[in-house]
């Protein structure tokens, strides 16, 4: 039996470098097709590697000259042009072509939990999400004119050692550290998924080569819902200190720094609930078996031996700072 012969585009991001090294674990004959820049994520060995910019289309053709795969992923497609430039780079060269959107262009906030691969997308407050949606739209007109073979996978919030999920990253651990409060949106309670890469990854390489998930779409969560006083909390834990929580309404927070309203108000201020059961139709030993407990220790053991990546947001520390003493805290 041939290995499947897929083409990753990226491979080093915190979702398609799990991918890869599950991949080649399972056997894949894997291509990588990416600018060659230096990482925090290796290339799996195992991988060929080719270089090319696929912002560039002439790059691109010249590295993959008349090559042709099983499948293609594109992990760095984020507008309809970088999606309408793949569908044409790649049409009659590949059996399946899958394209990482998002389970934040889901309707936000949702007006049903559980969340199902049919729940409307529609997010008003999150450009990347509604460019997103734009992408999936035209993948679907892609497949239903012409047949091109595109798979949707919506990833939540997906995670590695490398990416603190808490709002102020590093500089919420750097204040828990000193034994300063952190300001929770809302009152906490909200219910969110946390994804380890290395979970996601299980269940994203199952669906490759699988005919059953061409023209469809998946999301891929772990099943653990934890609320954000228990995820910041379980940072806190991993640290070895307690936490000192202050709750601040989303729209306050927002109104203090902006920058924040798409992934608070376009996301992470709603409470989400994923049923995982469609992907495990076609992948059906897929279980998500890394609690974000265990997550949260990885997390700060990698920035431990790594603090040149300690980088305190001097701005947003200041930010927190106002909206702790607002709060009477």
């Amino acid at each position: 039996m041939t290995s499947l012969k897929v083409l990753f585009i990226g491979g080093t991001g915190i979702i398609s470098s799990a991918c890869g090294a599950r991949a080649v674990e399972s056997g894949v004959d894997l291509t990588i097709l990416n600018r060659g820049s230096t990482s925090i994520r290796p290339v799996p060995d195992g991988a060929e590697v080719i270089q090319g910019d696929i912002r560039d289309p002439d790059s691109a053709r010249a590295a993959l000259g008349d090559r042709e795969f099983d499948v293609v992923v594109d992990f760095v497609a984020f507008t309809p042009d970088h999606v309408q430039t793949d569908v044409e780079l790649f049409t009659g060269r590949t059996g399946q072509y899958v394209f990482i959107s998002s389970a934040s262009a889901y309707q936000t906030p949702p007006a049903r939990l559980p969340i199902v691969e049919s729940t409307p997308l529609r997010n008003p407050r999150w450009e990347y999400s509604r460019n997103k949606i734009a992408c999936e739209n035209l993948l679907v007109d892609a497949y239903r004119t012409n047949g091109f073979p595109a798979t949707i996978v919506r990833p939540s919030h997906t995670y590695d050692r490398t990416a603190i999920p808490l709002t102020g990253g590093w500089t919420d651990l750097d204040r828990m550290r000193r034994g300063a409060p952190v300001v929770v949106h809302g009152d906490g309670t909200s219910l969110w998924a946390l994804t380890h890469h290395v979970d996601f990854a299980k269940a994203f390489v199952g669906l490759l080569g699988q005919p059953a998930a061409v023209g469809d779409s998946f999301h891929i969560t772990s099943d653990e819902s934890l609320t954000w006083n228990q995820i910041y909390t379980a940072m806190a834990t991993a640290l070895g200190v307690e936490a000192k929580l202050v709750h601040v309404a989303s729209d306050t927070i927002v109104a203090a720094e902006p920058s924040l309203e798409g992934a608070l108000l376009g996301d992470k201020a709603h409470s989400v609930i994923f049923d995982n059961s469609k992907v495990k139709a076609l992948v059906p030993d897929y279980v998500a078996t890394i609690p974000f407990s265990a997550g949260a220790r990885e997390i700060v053991e990698w920035y431990d031996a790594h603090p040149e990546r300690q980088t305190v947001n001097d701005d947003l520390n200041a930010t927190f700072d106002k909206l702790i003493a607002a709060a009477g805290q």
